[in-house]
């Protein structure tokens, strides 16, 4: 008959390589630093972005300009340009 049952010393062991493990993968994690990278995808569309923002200025720049003229009452319409711009929808109607 066996008083001690070898098994059972065993049993620890698993335990014991799960958490020595643990304390590896800790240490890994431990070491490593956080990183960024932007890939030059996202570089074009920053840039794109910078480019829009200029030309979203000018176009608010413009937009200013004419209010103010519109409001001193010193806007001329070209009518030559207007009829060339309205011509093609006029066009497309069948009139």
């Amino acid at each position: 008959m066996k008083i001690n049952d070898t098994q059972r010393v065993n049993a620890i062991n698993p335990y014991q390589r799960n958490v020595e493990a643990k304390s590896v993968t800790n240490e890994k994690k431990a070491g490593r630093k956080d990183e960024v990278s932007i890939s030059p995808e996202a570089m074009e569309m920053l840039q794109a972005n910078a480019t829009q923002a200029s030309a979203n200025a000018e176009r608010a720049q413009k937009i200013q300009s004419l209010k103010e003229q519109v409001a001193a009452g010193t806007y001329k319409v070209d009518a030559g340009a207007l009829a060339d711009k309205l011509l093609p929808f006029l066009k497309g109607t069948g009139n």
